[in-house]
């Protein structure tokens, strides 16, 4: 493994008193003739020590003795271009009262230009030398015998730094060869000495032409087509690829190589990002203290990472799973040492519980995403959907009205449309709790409503790989079966975006783009993992289970949608509240049948309570193994 010269500062302020020195003294000789060189020689040295004299302690007052040269950048040159200028412009003043009142005979004035010109050659010159000397360094000998070729995929800020990156860590044996991108203005031209070769639908020719041992993927925006475009042409010449995560996935964090990963099923259903408003959200979460319910969780943990990144005063992660919850906590805290985030271990169905954590963390946002979400286990557990999902909802209010909660955000599903199952119709009395409190209180409460998350707890993706893992089959409930499917980092982001907006009442509903074949998925997930669906890996189809749908809905048939600043939100203009009368006794008298064992008694009081709800349609649950949310 190479190393990187070890310049030290000191070494680097004893050079800039030589070049100092040298800078003067040249001023001198570039401005005169060699024949008047004598004549002028004491102003020079005058010149020389008053330079001295200001110029160092101005370089140490701009940070240039703080600094490691070796990652010099463009930020860099217009630190030493101010600090030189400044240092010239205040020795130039000194100069100028020495020449006032005559203690110095014969001076050169043009020499101060020229000495801020060489100045900034010089100073600025030798610190980017030791960059330039330190990558030298860093390349050993063998390098290219041993690398592997490698092309990528955007010519952005992104794909340049990556290629920076790939060109300064020798220890990846990986050498840029050449971009792919669908820029015409980009096309032949070179960035850090790697040219853009071609358009990104020229990939599969140019990796039968040359030889690739690797495609990167580094565009955080690009959408799900492009990255299945690029895998595609991959597998079939059996070229590995990377990509960098989504720029959802990279609001506030870093892009550089470490963040390279295999291409997954969230990049092949990426949508092109849409960011509008992001100052706004900063500013409805910087400085306040926010409380989440459920961080230990998919969505929670998801909520509190891009909460952590906008500044709050203080994060709380309430959750009632410990080590879910120690698992966020170690993360944030490494991530934000100077944040204060405070773990509080509770149960939201425990009113007294909640009282004493607002009456000590007295926050000021709560983001509600505690919840029982799997369909086919509540089916059999009714109990504990109603008390988790409805009660501790409603704990939860409360505790927010009775401490004054500036801002309230309920994590909501599509399943409390039209519910056909427990969770669903435990979701949809849950926001109407909430709608009804932000009503009757004038409180900025409010609801977001979104499908399918990928990769969250328990759902699809991890149950398909699995299968797969395990040689198949893959079991699918029914071929024309489809979902709203949405990354958790982009829902994250546009619960934030939602939650700036509020005023209180509201759902807001986001745009998911169009339902997705549960069958399309899994085929993509078979070829993700280098197999053929239906010839190496079987797939089955079981049933539709207790409690699901073919399809889900955003919003009742007949409700009208209204835009919001953000393209990807909408607002339902009816208030979903206002179908439920005596909302606190329909709540109780539900969490009493739910204890009893007349189910059908719970199902039709359900499908009284909720307009469109067809819960006694619903068979009696058949809980399978590996059953899971959809």
């Amino acid at each position: 493994m190479s190393s990187r010269p070890n310049v030290r500062n000191r070494f680097v302020l004893i050079g800039d008193i030589a070049l100092i020195i040298i800078s003067v003294l040249g001023s001198f000789a570039l401005r005169l003739d060699a024949s008047e060189l004598p004549f002028y020689f004491p102003a020079a040295l005058a010149m020389c020590a008053v330079s001295l004299i200001v110029k160092i302690p101005v370089y140490f007052y701009f940070g240039l003795y703080r600094r490691l040269w070796i990652y010099a950048s463009t930020s860099e040159l217009r630190l030493i271009t101010v600090a030189v200028t400044t240092a010239s412009v205040l020795t130039s003043g000194v100069m100028s009262l020495i020449l006032y009142f005559e203690w110095l005979p014969g001076f050169a004035r043009s020499a101060l230009g020229i000495d801020w010109l060489l100045s900034i050659v010089l100073i600025g010159g030798s610190r980017f030398a030791l960059r330039i000397l330190a990558e030298q360094s860093n390349v050993p000998r063998d390098a290219k015998r041993e690398s592997k070729r490698v092309i990528i995929i955007g010519a952005g800020d992104a794909g340049a730094l990556v290629v920076r990156e790939l060109q300064k860590t020798s220890q990846l044996n990986l050498v840029p060869v050449g971009f792919l991108d669908d820029d015409p203005a980009k096309q032949n031209h070179q960035i850090y000495g790697v040219s853009v070769i071609g358009k990104i639908s020229r990939l599969s020719n140019i990796l039968d032409s040359q030889q690739v041992d690797e495609v990167i993927i580094a565009i955080p925006s690009a959408p799900g087509n492009i990255i299945r475009l690029v895998n595609d042409a991959c597998r079939q010449k059996g070229i590995p690829s990377r990509t960098m995560p989504g720029i959802y996935e990279l609001i506030g964090g870093k892009v550089s190589v470490n963040r390279l990963r295999e291409v997954d099923i969230t990049d092949l259903l990426r949508r092109e990002p849409v960011r509008v408003n992001d100052e706004k959200v900063g500013l409805a979460i910087e400085g306040r203290r926010v409380l989440v319910t459920g961080a230990g969780g998919s969505i929670g943990s998801e909520l509190s990472r891009q909460i952590a990144r906008r500044d709050p005063a203080e994060l709380v992660l309430l959750g009632h799973g410990e080590n879910s919850i120690f698992q966020i906590l170690l993360e944030l805290q490494s991530n934000y040492p100077s944040l204060k985030v405070t773990p509080v271990i509770a149960d939201i169905r425990n009113a007294q519980r909640l009282d004493s954590v607002f009456k000590n963390q007295r926050p000021q946002m709560v983001f509600h995403a505690a919840a029982h979400k799997h369909v086919s286990l509540m089916e059999a557990n009714p109990y504990e959907a109603v008390s988790n999902n409805v009660l501790g909802t409603r704990n939860l209010v409360k505790a927010a009205l009775d401490h004054n909660i500036e801002r309230f955000v309920l994590i909501s599903t599509d399943k409390a449309v039209r519910p056909s199952s427990i969770y669903g119709a435990t979701k949809r009395l849950a926001e109407a709790i909430v709608l009804d409190a932000a009503k009757k209180n004038k409180r900025a409460f409010t609801v977001v409503r979104f499908g399918n998350v990928l990769g969250s707890r328990g759902s699809i993706i991890p149950i398909f790989k699995n299968q797969i893992a395990n040689g198949g089959p893959v079991t699918i409930t029914h071929p024309d079966m489809e979902r709203f499917f949405m990354t958790i980092p982009e829902a994250v982001y546009l619960v934030l975006q939602a939650s700036s907006m509020q005023n209180g009442g509201e759902v807001f509903v986001l745009n998911m783009g169009k339902p997705v074949r549960i069958l399309d998925l899994a085929e993509d997930l078979i070829k993700l993992s280098g197999l053929e669906p239906s010839k190496d890996i079987e797939i089955t189809f079981t049933g539709i289970k207790p409690g699901e749908k073919l399809a889900e809905e955003l919003w009742d048939e007949g409700t009208p949608l209204a835009q919001t600043s953000h393209p990807d939100i909408f607002r339902l203009e009816q208030d979903a509240s206002s179908f439920i009368r005596n909302l606190p006794q329909a709540i109780e008298q539900l969490s009493t049948l739910s204890l009893s064992a007349d189910r059908s008694s719970l199902n039709k009081l359900i499908d009284e309570l909720i307009p469109g709800s067809h819960i006694s349609d619903a068979q009696p649950s058949d809980l399978q193994p590996l059953s899971f949310d959809l």
